[in-house]
Formats: C-alpha cells, sequence, structure tokens
C-alpha cells in the first residue's frame, strides 16, 4: 500500500476528479491503479475569502509499488501507508469462568464492553439509566413538561453524556496505534455514515447515534454479554490487601468479579462518593466553567467561510477561541455546536446545567458554544478530593434559583453581559434552551473571576469573528459539567486504581477522557489490560 498526503482538488471537482489526480501524481495509467480509498480529507478556511481547496490524503494500491516507493524516495508526501488495522490482543480460555464487570454504557463503557466480548471474555455491563429509547422520551419530558428523571436524562442511560451531544468524533488525543480508526470503523458497522471514516471533523449528531447505540449493544449480548439497564451500583467489595472483589446493587444482588472497569461519566457524584468512602484513591482535578453563547448560525458561517458561506460541501462551521484575561484566566470555547441547541443537562433535582447537541444535519437556526474559564482545586475549590463535585453542586443549585426554581435558565443578551446591565427582552437571537429561558443578571451565577474574565474575552472574540460581541447575542447559564471534578488515579503501565487492584478508572468520569472518541479509545485499552490480565491469572490457576 502507499500513501499519498497533500493532494488538492477544488471544492467542486468532479467524483472522477480525485483518480485522475492520483494518476497524474504519480505518473501512472489507470490500469495500474488497482483500487484506492480516501484516509482522510480536510480544507482550510482560515483566509476565507481566497479558494477554498479539498486536501486529501490516500491509499492506495498498485501494480510495482516498489518500484514507485523507489522512484519517490524523495517526496515526503509519497510513502508507505501504514497498518491501520485493529488487532485483537488475546482470546478468552476455554474453562474461564470469571466474567468483568462494566460500570457505565456511555462511550468508554459501550467500547470496553464490545471489545472484550469480541474477544471472547463476556462482559456484565451495568447501567444505571434506560435503554436509549426509553432514556430519549425521559429528556424530552424535561426539555419540553420540566420533568426530570434523576436516573434517566443527558447524563444517565445508554450512550452516555455524549448521546446528547454533537455528537463530534474528532480529538487531539495521540493514537499511534489507530485505537480512533476501530472507533470509528464500529460505528460504521452500526450504521453510522462511512464518511466519519475520512472527513477532518466527523460527527454522526443524536437521533443517528442513537440507533447506532442500540446495534452495538445487540452485538455484546449476541457475543455472550450482558447488559442490564437501571442496575445501579452503591458499593463495591474490597478485600483487606484493597484487591477488587465485586459490586452491590442497589436492590441488594451481589455481583462477584476481581475485573471491574468504572466507566463513569463525569456526573456520577454520588458514585465518586461511594468509591472515596471506600478508600479508592481519588483526588481533584481541574476543569472549567461558564455559559453557553448563541449567534444566527449564518454569522458563524458569513464570518468562517466568507464567499463559501452556505455550501453544501463544507456544511455549518464552527469556530475554536482561546483568550487569556488580565485576571491570569483563560477563557475558551468548548463544544462548540454549528446549527444546534442549547439543551437541559442536569440529573439531579433543584439544579440547572446546560450543555449543547447538533442532529446530523446541523441545520439548526443557531450555532452555540460554552465560553468557559478554566479553574483550579489549588486556587478555587481547595478542601479534598470532592471539593469540586461540592463545588459544581452550589453553582448549579443557584442557576436553578436564578431561572426561576422551574428548570429554566437564567440568561442575558450578550451586550448586556458586557456592560453590567440586567437584560430583559430578547433581540434576533432567540434562544433555543427548552424548558425556558429566564432574562437577567448573570453575575449572581458565577464567581467574580469568571465573570470579569468572559466580559473582557467577548470583545477580544469579537475581534476574530466579526458579531461575535452583538448585543443580542445570548448567553444562558451555566456550563459546571465541561469534564470530570475527579480523577480516579490508575497505575501508568496496567491501568488500574493505584490502590485498588483490579478496578479499572476509565473514560470521562476517571479523569482520562474528554468526548466521545477519546472515551471510546480509552474503552478499548482497558479492555485490552483487563483481557491481558484475566489471561494471565487463568494461566496461573489452570
Amino acid at each position: 500500500m502507499i500513501r499519498i498526503t497533500e493532494l488538492a482538488l477544488p471544492l467542486d471537482h468532479p467524483q472522477d476528479a480525485l483518480r485522475a489526480a492520483i494518476l497524474e501524481r504519480l505518473g501512472i495509467q489507470d490500469a495500474d491503479l488497482l483500487n484506492f480509498t480516501v484516509f482522510k480529507r480536510s480544507y482550510d478556511a482560515r483566509k476565507k475569502n481566497s479558494e477554498i481547496k479539498f486536501v486529501y490524503i490516500i491509499d492506495l494500491e498498485a501494480r510495482h509499488e516498489d518500484q514507485l516507493l523507489q522512484r519517490f524516495a524523495n517526496d515526503t508526501h509519497i510513502r508507505p501507508a501504514p497498518d491501520t488495522n485493529y488487532y485483537p490482543v488475546a482470546q478468552a480460555p476455554t474453562g474461564l469462568t470469571e466474567r468483568p464487570v462494566i460500570i457505565g454504557f456511555g462511550p468508554c463503557g459501550l467500547f470496553a464492553a464490545l471489545s472484550l466480548a469480541q474477544m471472547g471474555f463476556k462482559p456484565i455491563v451495568l447501567e444505571r439509566g434506560k435503554e436509549v429509547r426509553q432514556r430519549t422520551k425521559d429528556t424530552w419530558a424535561l426539555w419540553r413538561k420540566k420533568t426530570l428523571t434523576p436516573e434517566s436524562n443527558v447524563q444517565y442511560g445508554e450512550g452516555g453524556a455524549g448521546l446528547f451531544s454533537d455528537g463530534k468524533l474528532y480529538s487531539q488525543i495521540k493514537d499511534p496505534k489507530f485505537y480512533g480508526r476501530k472507533v470509528m470503523a464500529e460505528f460504521v458497522r452500526a450504521g453510522a455514515p462511512e464518511e466519519i471514516m475520512y472527513v477532518s471533523k466527523p460527527h454522526i449528531g443524536t437521533f443517528r447515534l442513537t440507533g447506532v447505540v442500540a446495534t452495538m449493544r445487540e452485538e455484546i449480548k449476541q457475543l455472550g454479554g450482558e447488559v442490564r439497564f437501571e442496575a445501579k451500583v452503591t458499593d463495591i467489595l474490597r478485600a483487606d490487601n484493597g484487591q477488587i472483589e465485586g459490586v452491590v446493587l442497589d436492590n441488594g444482588e451481589v455481583i462477584h468479579s476481581r475485573h471491574v472497569v468504572l466507566a463513569l461519566g463525569h456526573s456520577a457524584r454520588d458514585t465518586f462518593r461511594m468509591l472515596h468512602k471506600n478508600g479508592v484513591y481519588i483526588e481533584a482535578k481541574p476543569f472549567a466553567i461558564g455559559f453557553r453563547i448563541e449567534h444566527p448560525q449564518s454569522l458563524i458561517d458569513n464570518a468562517r467561510l466568507g464567499k463559501y458561506a452556505g455550501h453544501p460541501e463544507l456544511g455549518a462551521a464552527d469556530y475554536k477561541l482561546v483568550y487569556h484575561a488580565k485576571n491570569g484566566r483563560a477563557v475558551y470555547s468548548f463544544c462548540m455546536c454549528p446549527g444546534g441547541t442549547v439543551v437541559a443537562a442536569t440529573s439531579e433535582p433543584g439544579r440547572v446545567v446546560t450543555n449543547g447537541m447538533s442532529q446530523y444535519s446541523r441545520n439548526e437556526r443557531n450555532a452555540n458554544a460554552g465560553i468557559v474559564v478554566g479553574i483550579t482545586p489549588e486556587q478555587d475549590f481547595p478542601g479534598g478530593p470532592l471539593a469540586g463535585v461540592e463545588f459544581q453542586e452550589q453553582l448549579e443549585s443557584k442557576a436553578y434559583e436564578l431561572g426561576g426554581r422551574d428548570y429554566c435558565a437564567p440568561g442575558q443578551l450578550v451586550g448586556d453581559f458586557i456592560r453590567g446591565k440586567p437584560s430583559t427582552e430578547f433581540g434576533e437571537v432567540e434562544p433555543s434552551y427548552k424548558p425556558g429561558v429566564k432574562l437577567g443578571d448573570l453575575h449572581p451565577s458565577l464567581p467574580s473571576y469568571v465573570i470579569e474574565a468572559i466580559r473582557e474575552a467577548l470583545p477580544e472574540f469579537g475581534k476574530q469573528i466579526r458579531g461575535f460581541d452583538r448585543d443580542d447575542a445570548v448567553l444562558t447559564g451555566i456550563e459546571t459539567r465541561t469534564s470530570s471534578p475527579v480523577r480516579i488515579k490508575r497505575d501508568h503501565d496496567s491501568l488500574q486504581s493505584i490502590n485498588t487492584p483490579g478496578l479499572y478508572p476509565a473514560g470521562e468520569g476517571a479523569g482520562y477522557a474528554g468526548g466521545i472518541l477519546s472515551a471510546g479509545v480509552d474503552g478499548i485499552k482497558i479492555a485490552e489490560a483487563v483481557a491481558l490480565d484475566m489471561l494471565a491469572q487463568h494461566g496461573k490457576n489452570a
């Protein structure tokens, strides 16, 4: 296989132009090109009024590949293609009676379970929430009727918090073993669009992701795995030497296993407290807090794409912004959702949390993103491993009060926010958050150092994206669950808890991932570690 990089073609090139460009680049005849696949397709829109081109990475098979590679030996853009296939590290031995337990069925738990099932280890998955279809109904009940189901919502249930998001599948993690390709390939095999394998910023969208997740669950079951919903873990069994021995469910059932994966989401606060009470090592970690901001999607398209705004091949434009405020705080955009909506994301009564969501089409009127400020335990919430959890709870309870105590969210127009003036009526930008937004003053909702930093940052962002600080853009409060407030620390090599052997902290909730792709990748890594350890222990006992 040969890989060609930096192969550029016009945005509106015909389908057969790609093959012609490959032939020209290599200087070969059509019959010599046996087949090719697009590994990646991207574009550069930083100079919005210049010509935008698609830039391809192509993997291909051709006649006389050795001769071609020798001819282009000095060309850095023509090289042997790397092997991007995934190869399982183990296979369950016959006679194995122990079954690994996975707590949580978000992206991390999903891929940990799927990988273990594919290797023959028959995992037992315990998910506190409901299956994806019923979970969707419960979530819509909060948005439409202000009825919260504490164990079935944006945070809890099949698919995890990533289900009600943009379904973004890109990450900045290093992935030398191409675990990310396996995540993508499994999604496609379960019904996701094939383009996620090669576009530069792939996404699935919530409605399509629900069917994909359900299909993957059925494969786990067909391979001998077990997926239990409404199965909340309320305790763990831990030996005197710290070894994990099993878990206890809220109905009193005990499940014994010496291999337990903690694939918790970042909102599993009661489980964090239970683990801490049982002596599992947990430490506080930094996260970020702020608001959701909404603009007309057309404003973002025009600012980012110029004359190409609205081009069907480019879709809705996104952005990424960072500013360092005078008070030393970093302000940045988080989880940007083109053509999406701001959603109610609380999982607890009497609290308000926001998040962003997009469908696959990304064709809603507004663009939204978190505008957040990084905070640290040393500076902002000292007091122990769970101090960040308590800080989040206090802020979310205050937001509930400011929103009117009915799950509406507090909001303010950007112009009024910058001037320190309460808002009384909306302008052209209509907020998408349901159940609704109560206008007023957002200053009491977050610490003053956060308010000051965001007030300073918004006009600066307006210099990068014209209109970003327009007076009637809407801020909706509050965004607090950007990442887990704790890290359940694990050993670098074994991936087991540093003081509880057999317990495998994983994914977002444990502080080792951020987003669907990185959580899925971490789930695969954990599955490999579990499989190899179970294989080794079985060999010792045989």
